[in-house]
Formats: C-alpha cells, sequence, structure tokens
C-alpha cells in the first residue's frame, strides 16, 4: 500500500483554504499580553513571545498528509517543512515534538519507524532535538512537528516589514504540488529534483537574508507564491508586482503544467488560483503553465524575501518582483 494512495491531499496541499481560514481568524480575540511580539494577526509563519529584554521564544507547528511514497523522504520533507517556519521569522530551532497520526494495524511499525528516522535525521542536521512528541490512531496517516527557537527581540524579520520598492527573491523553485500529482495519476514526473527541493533545509537561505538586512520574510508552501506573498504584501501595507517569467520552477514542472488537460494540477492549486484571482491581475500574455506554477501548493519551499534592491544579490536566489505602491495585498502578475 503506497502512502500517497492514503492522502485525501498531497502534503501542504491539504491544508484549509486561505479564503476560509481568514475569516475564521477575525472571530477570535486578538491577544493582549504584551509579551506577544508577533500572534496570528497578521498570518506570520510563527508565534514569538519576549521572556526577557535580550530573548524571545519562537514557536511554530506543522504536519501533514503524505506526498511521497517513502516514508524516510516524507519524514525529511515534513521535518524540513516544520522547521521552515522559524527559519522564516530569522530565529534559531532548538527542539521540536513529533506529530503523528498513523495506523499501526493497517501500515505496521517498520514504516512510522522510517518516517520518525527521516525526520531525526533533518532535526539533527538543524541542531534540532527531537524531545518527545504525541501520537493518535488515524487511517490517513500525517507526520510533522511542533518547534520552539530563539531569537533576539530586534532581530526577529516578520511577513510585516516589507518597504515600498524593495525587490522580491525566491529561494527555491516552485512546482512540488504538480509533481506529486502527476505521480498519483500514473504521469512521468521529476520526483527526485522535487524531494530534493523539498527536503533541503532553508536554514542557509535564512541566514542570508539576515545578513542581507531582509526587511520582510516568509516561507512559500501550501497557499503558494501568491497567497503566501499577498499575506506579505497585505502585512506591509503594499501592493507587489511578479515577473512571470522569472518565477523558478523545478526541472519538468511547466511540461507538466502545460498540459491541456491539467492532469498535474492538484485540488489545493486549484482553490488557491480561485483565491488568487480575488486579488490577482494576470497579463494577457502569461501562459496558463506559469498561472498554474504561482499558485502551486507547494510544500517545504524555498523563503521570500523582501530587500532592498542593491542587496538582492546577497541571498540565494532569483529576484521575482517587488514591492509597489497600491492597495494594501493586491498583486499584479505580468
Amino acid at each position: 500500500m503506497t502512502l500517497t494512495s492514503l492522502s485525501h491531499g498531497a502534503g501542504c496541499g491539504c491544508k484549509l483554504p486561505a479564503a476560509a481560514i481568514a475569516p475564521l481568524l477575525k472571530r477570535l480575540a486578538p491577544v493582549a499580553d504584551p509579551n506577544v511580539l508577533v500572534g496570528f494577526g497578521t498570518s506570520d509563519d510563527a508565534g514569538v513571545y519576549q521572556v526577557r529584554e535580550d530573548l524571545a521564544i519562537v514557536q511554530t507547528v506543522d504536519f501533514f498528509t503524505p506526498i511521497v511514497d517513502d516514508p524516510f523522504d516524507f519524514g525529511r520533507i515534513a521535518a524540513a517543512n516544520a522547521l521552515s517556519d522559524v527559519y522564516a521569522m530569522g530565529a534559531t530551532p532548538l527542539s521540536a515534538l513529533n506529530l503523528v497520526a498513523f495506523s499501526l494495524a493497517e501500515l505496521g511499525e517498520d514504516v512510522l519507524a522510517s518516517i520518525l528516522a527521516g525526520g531525526a535525521e533533518v532535526a539533527a542536521s538543524a541542531a534540532v532535538a527531537v524531545i518527545g512528541g504525541h501520537s493518535i490512531e488515524d487511517a490517513e496517516p500525517k507526520f510533522g512537528m511542533a518547534v520552539m527557537g530563539t531569537v533576539h527581540p530586534a532581530e526577529i524579520i516578520t511577513n510585516a516589514g516589507g518597504h515600498l520598492g524593495d525587490v522580491l527573491v525566491l529561494t527555491k523553485p516552485l512546482g512540488a504540488g504538480a509533481v506529486s500529482t502527476a505521480v498519483k495519476r500514473g504521469l512521468p514526473a521529476p520526483l527526485p529534483e522535487a524531494v530534493a527541493v523539498m527536503s533541503t533545509l532553508n536554514r542557509a537561505g535564512a541566514a542570508a537574508a539576515r545578513a542581507a538586512g531582509a526587511h520582510a520574510m516568509t516561507d512559500v508552501t501550501g497557499f503558494g507564491l501568491l497567497g503566501h506573498l499577498r499575506e506579505l504584501a497585505s502585512a506591509s501595507g503594499l501592493a507587489a508586482e511578479v515577473d512571470a517569467e522569472a518565477v523558478p520552477a523545478i526541472d519538468g514542472v511547466l511540461e507538466l503544467l502545460s498540459d491541456p488537460g491539467e492532469a498535474a494540477v492538484a485540488g489545493g492549486t486549484r482553490r488557491n488560483r480561485a483565491h488568487a484571482e480575488t486579488f490577482t491581475s494576470f497579463a494577457g500574455w502569461v501562459p496558463e503553465a506559469r498561472r498554474w506554477l504561482v499558485c502551486d501548493a507547494m510544500t517545504s519551499g524555498g523563503l521570500l524575501v523582501a530587500v532592498a534592491p542593491e542587496r538582492a544579490g546577497e541571498v540565494p536566489g532569483p529576484v521575482i518582483g517587488r514591492l509597489a505602491e497600491g492597495p494594501a495585498g493586491a498583486i499584479a502578475v505580468s
């Protein structure tokens, strides 16, 4: 039995839609504690709580259904994805707790042991201690981590600090959602390349962004490039422009997304595009493959960094756009 055959949505594609989450969050009372430096009000990647003048705790949690069939790779990808939220805040992850939903009767102990080993390997490579966790019985397997990190309060990088004229750098190519969908449907797809992208930590990209004086940062996951860019632009009070041709794709993904039958378009990607079209204008010449790419329900994607133009070359990855004047959160793709 393959892991992905048991999942209704692959990886971060199983997230609740952004269009549904936003109104739910508005129904929650804002946090009044003055020590909360970053809460859920700006849809940032993690929460930040100050404990001393020189120390704040960064907390996040992320888990999802299988995006690949190899259990070890599933564990690696899920761990890299969970750690990414801490890196996106300019912080250093220190410890993690495993989150497991699994059926031992259906899949057996060896599969779960391999998932946990994959997660442990990535955590160890990040010098993160896995110190416990929680498990439940579930016919649809899920794995992830709750991660704790630290940062100096003056060094937090949120998604709300973008400046007018900042350029946008993306540190990883997109398209994992398309690859996973193609594999599930029996189509040839660049799975090894996608696994390599998803299992790579965002540690180096985050360190480079901090050194370059990044003004704002987020990671690109299940809501797609446009969904996460909208959160950054909205929180920064700015609009954004994206150069469609500059957005990097995993090798072979644009060919998958050029299929007129749209066989590699994930359900999460379709939801992302329907939502994105409420705040995004596309130039008429932008091809369908690239419209789908910027909405791809990415898993363990790269960092989207808003940085001064003169320092963009210090951050690994191409410049894909900029922050501009206009309605907060509005995006133009051309």
